[in-house]
């Protein structure tokens, strides 16, 4: 069985290796400078561990804990 959704993601996959030559790190280059002269925003988030202690201490209005509800 065949999936749709994959099957157009590996077509754009093979299209950006063949407009690349198959040089990923030239295409990510590329990529990272072209976002750069973008000037739009980027979100930074802070990195979070799956066991935050922060939001586990603060329990949802239904009742729940962040983390129970992850």
């Amino acid at each position: 069985m065949q999936n749709p959704v994959l099957e157009e993601l590996h077509a754009a996959r093979r299209k950006i290796l063949a407009d690349w030559n198959g040089d990923t790190d030239a295409y990510l280059r590329d990529a990272q400078t072209r976002l750069e002269q973008s000037r739009r925003p980027i979100w930074q988030g802070k990195q979070r561990t799956m066991h935050c202690t922060e939001v586990a201490d603060h329990p949802h209005s239904d009742g729940g804990s962040a983390s129970a509800t992850r």
